[in-house]
């Protein structure tokens, strides 16, 4: 996603309170003192995340939890809200409309009497809530003080029937201007939404481009779409093309404001799940927490490079990496999505898939379509592309049971850190470290707190070693179907970095 570059002028305090950063860093002069230019990781002052829709089923029902990691260095004050976008406060009425209009159409305008969904209390104990049918709205969020640092929130709804049944899950994301989203479909089973969420104060402008096997698909309605203040659109992929595409990638392209974006890929037969963004577009990539019961796993890939990519595949096991039987590499053309259909590839074992170039680099994104069960009892999920871990990331909505941690060191060994929360309705921290073998992906089954009670989070911080990936699972058994979906552990952006001033810079008042 794109990254802003900030201006170093504001100052120390104004950086630590900007979100969404792992570093901010300015090339050295020639004959500087690197040292004296060290960066200090201070925690983010304020914080935003947005959540989709749940579902348009009578049936569903979603859970939220919201979690804050403890972190040092920051004050007593702050707070985190989520609240419903429509009731979200608006100081600035949609481009077009009447000032003197109120929020009647639950869009647009200022509720001061809406309330929060939720509101936690404390850092490192987690709050939950709940909604039951198809009218729960998507929600917009802010965390500051204490509470904005980590700040994490899991959206997990259970469909009993129907298109899309089983389980769903999201982790609620923050605004940003550029998503991708390799995975995607207009086949006849399928029913994907790309829900687009503003937050801001003025409308959004966004362009969602189709590329499917052949390339570019021709799409007038998909440019321009406007999103306006404080509201969500949910966008029909099927509306924006009349090619049936059993694999596509989507691309969110923001003109104007921000937006958080999630695919809803929905199935007759496979159930669905969300379908979060992949990473940036790289030269190498890891897909982490493939469960080791999958009995179906597919691969597609886009580089919206001109040119062609070549990739070595390899399965990050836990006894190393291991090239798949008849996958050693995939070439995937400039602009147009590939598919590739690599069968039960963890043959019951913890795994985690790495791509890399086999000869020059060329930006490519990712995500998998995995499928537990057989038959009439399957169950479809999601695992884009991640990022790593970084300095610590942090997975809500934890029961005790039917939680999988994966963690993955692709290049070389890592130590890490694994803490449970407090449970949301009682229950003492309880902390642990693994080591991750160099190659290796290990499935760990996590901590849990002393005396649980309620849901807890797990938050994973590296101690030592190579970039260590991970990926959370939370499984149920809805009337026989294995029911799962899987989040990918990034960054929680729960510090920024600041670079120390090695200068008197108070003349420049004078």
């Amino acid at each position: 996603m794109n990254r802003t570059t900030l201006s170093l002028i504001a100052g120390t305090t104004a950086l630590a309170a900007v979100t969404g950063f792992a570093a901010l860093s300015a090339p050295d002069a020639p004959g500087t003192d690197t040292a004296a230019k060290s960066a200090a990781q201070l925690p983010v002052e304020r914080t935003s995340l947005l959540c989709p829709a749940p579902s348009t089923s009578d049936l569903a029902e979603t859970s939220y939890t919201s979690f804050t990691p403890v972190t040092k260095g920051t004050g007593s004050g702050g707070k985190a809200e989520l609240r419903a976008a429509g009731e979200e406060s608006a100081d600035a009425p949609a481009d077009g409309e009447d000032k003197g209009k109120g929020k009647d159409d639950g869009k647009s305008g200022k509720d001061k009497s809406a309330k929060p969904v939720l509101t936690p209390k404390e850092p490192g104990k987690p709050v939950t809530g709940d909604s039951s049918g198809g009218e729960a709205p998507a929600l917009v969020g802010t965390a500051d003080g204490r509470f904005a640092p980590g700040w994490t929130v899991q959206e997990t709804t259970e469909v009993a029937a129907g298109t899309g049944r089983g389980l769903q899950g999201v982790n609620c994301t923050a605004p940003d201007t550029d998503f991708w989203f390799p995975g995607a479909s207009t086949d006849a089973d399928r029913t994907d939404y790309v829900h687009l969420t503003n937050p801001d104060d003025s409308a959004a402008v966004v362009d969602i481009e189709l590329y499917g096997k052949d390339g570019a698909l021709k799409s007038a309605v998909g440019e321009g779409i406007t999103v306006r203040p404080h509201s969500s659109e949910p966008v029909l992929l099927s509306t924006l093309t009349d090619e049936r595409q059993t694999n596509l990638t989507v691309h969110v392209n923001v003109r104007s404001g921000r937006v958080g974006a999630a695919v809803q890929a929905l199935d007759d037969k496979l159930g669905g799940d969300w379908l979060a963004a992949s990473a940036d577009p790289s030269g190498s990539l890891v897909l982490p927490g493939i469960p080791k019961d999958a009995t179906s796993v597919r691969l597609v890939a886009f580089t919206p490079a001109d040119a062609d990519a070549d990739l070595k595949v390899r399965l990050a096991s836990p006894s190393g990496l291991i090239t798949p039987a008849g996958h050693e590499t995939v070439h995937v053309k400039g602009g147009m999505t590939t598919a590739v259909y690599l069968g039960e590839v963890t043959r019951g074992e913890a795994g985690s898939l790495v791509l890399t170039p086999t000869d020059r680099s060329v930006p490519v994104v990712a995500a998998l379509r995995v499928v537990r069960g057989k038959g009439d009892k399957q169950e479809t999920a999601f695992i884009p592309a991640g990022r790593p871990v970084g300095k610590r990331a942090t997975s809500a909505d934890n029961s005790g049971k039917d939680s999988t941690l994966s963690l993955t060191a692709p290049r070389a060994a890592a130590t890490v850190k694994v803490t449970a929360s407090a449970g949301s309705e009682g229950g003492t921290p309880v902390s642990k470290t693994y080591t991750i073998k160099a190659g290796t992906t290990q499935d760990i089954e996590p901590p849990v707190p002393g005396g649980l009670k309620g849901t807890y989070a797990l938050t994973v911080e590296p101690v030592s070693g190579g970039p260590v990936y991970g990926a959370r699972t939370l499984a149920a058994n809805e009337g026989g179907v294995p029911a799962f979906t899987v989040q990918t552990l990034p960054d929680d952006r729960g510090t920024v970095a600041v670079p120390e001033a090695d200068e008197d810079l108070s003349v420049l008042q004078k």
